[in-house]
């Protein structure tokens, strides 16, 4: 049996899934240029970020998919980037356990704090306490949202608990 290669890989998760350490592993493994939405969403300014336009996000996210390979990832599954669902290959859904995201939030946090991890925003109280609410609010809503919308691309999905069994998955080996 011929072996599937995946040139074009999207990964979805809640805050502290795993998504950007995911990306960059496979990255590096395959050698596909990978994206976070995080910063389709936002141009990235050391004075402060800029929020781009709903055109500007979208031709920004249209120049990536339109290119022969690439990992995007984020948490984000509006309509926006339904066509990033709709071109990719494989579509890893990281479904870490709620506690666990928990503890990365708070370990990320004191990390960026303690300048240990760069982070692409400023680490505020604020932003902290966000990402609690955003990590109830994938759980409870994004999570529904995105099989409703996109289960019908169930035949490229993979449903990941564990991303350290990431490494033992035939899809990527």
């Amino acid at each position: 049996m011929k072996k599937k290669i995946y040139k074009r890989i999207h990964i979805i998760g809640s805050v502290g899934s795993g998504k950007t350490t995911l990306a960059k592993e496979i990255s590096s493994k395959l050698g596909i240029p990978y994206y976070e939405l995080d910063n389709v969403v936002w141009i990235r300014n050391k004075s402060g970020d800029i929020k781009r336009t709903e055109q500007e996000r979208k031709e920004y996210l249209t120049s990536i998919i339109q290119t022969d390979s690439w990992i995007i990832e984020g948490v984000h599954n509006e309509e926006w980037v339904s066509n990033c669902f709709n071109s990719a290959d494989l579509i890893i859904f990281l479904d870490t356990k709620y506690s666990i995201r928990t503890y990365r939030i708070i370990k990320r946090f004191l990390k960026q704090k303690l300048k240990l991890e760069e982070a692409n925003y400023k680490p505020t109280l604020e932003i902290f306490f966000k990402m609690f609410k955003w990590n109830r609010y994938f759980e409870e809503v994004s999570k529904v949202d995105f099989f409703n919308n996109y289960g019908i691309h169930k035949d490229k999905i993979e449903v990941i608990k564990n991303v350290n069994c990431i490494k033992k998955c035939a899809f990527l080996s």
